[in-house]
């Protein structure tokens, strides 16, 4: 008999950051809550980041998670684009990290692909599919917390799956190990 546990998936985001919770039993996942922290209302780029560390610890301290499942940043166009989103998602695993959770982040291409088949999936696809294999009606019109809970399924979908994810810290020490 296994134990339960959560997995808690990030979507990182400066100005919409969406999350997840799941619950794995064995090979039945449940939803335990998913949505976004809308960061639009901070104008200073510091306060959005100490943002996100605080809701994030207070999701961690409410939920238990045992495992961060976080989108890792993909390359795009606009450098400052890609800076702020990569500093958020460094502070997603800052709050984990210093929680005590496991991070494991996964490209773009390979949530999708866990989740449709399809690494070039669009967001629509992935929500879509997300209601199939869940068998839940999703309500939200943010695809960030759909993208969310993509990675924490995408994670538990990993798990028989050796090489998965693309990166595994258990501590700031490997962190920096692997980063270096």
């Amino acid at each position: 008999m296994t134990t339960p546990y959560k997995i808690l998936g990030v979507d990182p985001g400066t100005n919409i950051l969406g999350y997840a919770v799941i619950e794995v039993d064995g090979k039945q996942i449940k939803v335990i809550n998913f949505g976004v922290f809308r960061l639009e209302k901070f104008s200073d780029h510091h306060e959005k980041l100490k943002e996100i560390y605080l809701q994030l610890q207070e999701i961690i301290e409410a939920f238990l998670p045992k495992t961060l499942a976080i989108e890792s940043p993909f390359y795009g166009k606009n450098v400052q684009s890609m800076l702020k989103l990569g500093r958020a998602q460094g502070v997603a695993m800052a709050a984990a990290i210093t929680m005590g959770l496991d991070i494991v982040e996964y490209a773009p291409k390979k949530i999708k692909q866990s989740i449709t088949g399809n690494g070039n999936a669009s967001k629509e696809q992935v929500a879509a599919m997300l209601e199939t294999i869940l068998k839940i009606k999703i309500t939200t019109s943010h695809y960030d917390a759909t993208d969310a809970l993509a990675a924490a399924i995408c994670h538990f979908n990993q798990g028989s799956v050796k090489g998965g994810a693309t990166t595994k810290y258990k501590d700031w020490a490997d962190f920096i190990k692997k980063k270096s």
